[in-house]
């Protein structure tokens, strides 16, 4: 197997379709699960389009014992019922796109269930995106924190923030019809909720037009 088609992954919470574009074109996948929580990712956050434009829904982790915590070890927070937050900010954006009706009974368990960890729930979550979009992979998982890597690593490059992103010549964002293209121009590089919920079937067509060359 060439090293090109290996790639590893942090963890993400409806990941962003750049991050699912990696699922779909390369051959071997790893998700890190021994390294440190990182905030103000996607480890625990992720973007959709509201009626007001971009939003960013995030996930509440307990406060973590000293400076550092594995993210297999973080516990989501439930103190504040974001769950709720998170399904009526889902419904506002997307009750009237194509798709919703259809694909919605899929993601409810992960707004009425209480999962301890949060790398739990996001690996639930990764799982059934990719079968509702019928992306048949083998995740798999560290055993040990990888730091000599011969995998295309995008562990923290994939990331909501500018300054941590470096440019990626294999993700060519597609355009797609989003809720309200008639209010805003469109907005690359979302949760791939929001590709699944306006284009449905289609959704595994336009994160394929989305990749480059792996080599």
């Amino acid at each position: 197997m060439k090293q090109c088609n290996n790639v590893i992954l942090s963890i993400a919470y409806f990941p962003p379709i750049q991050y699912f574009s990696k699922i779909l074109n390369y051959e071997s996948i790893i998700i890190e699960q021994h390294e440190n929580y990182t905030k103000q990712s996607y480890r625990n956050r992720c973007e959709i389009l509201s009626p007001g434009g971009k939003q960013t829904l995030s996930i509440p982790v307990e406060k973590i014992s000293g400076n550092k915590q594995l993210i297999k070890d973080t516990k989501i927070d439930y103190k504040n019922n974001w769950q709720a937050i998170h399904l009526k900010s889902l419904q506002a954006a997307y009750l009237s796109s194509p798709f919703y009706e259809y694909y919605t009974d899929a993601f409810r368990v992960f707004f009425e269930k209480k999962f301890t960890f949060l790398f739990d729930f996001n690996i639930e979550i990764i799982q059934t995106l990719l079968s509702e979009i019928q992306i048949k992979k083998q995740i798999n998982f560290s055993e040990l924190f990888i730091s000599d890597c011969k995998f295309s690593d995008f562990r923290n490059t994939i990331h909501p923030k500018k300054k941590f992103q470096i440019k990626d010549i294999n993700f060519i964002p597609t355009k797609y019809t989003q809720v309200f293209f008639d209010k805003f121009d469109f907005v690359p590089n979302l949760s791939v909720l929001d590709l699944l919920f306006n284009e449905g079937p289609n959704a595994e067509n336009v994160l394929r037009q989305s990749y480059g060359n792996l080599c």
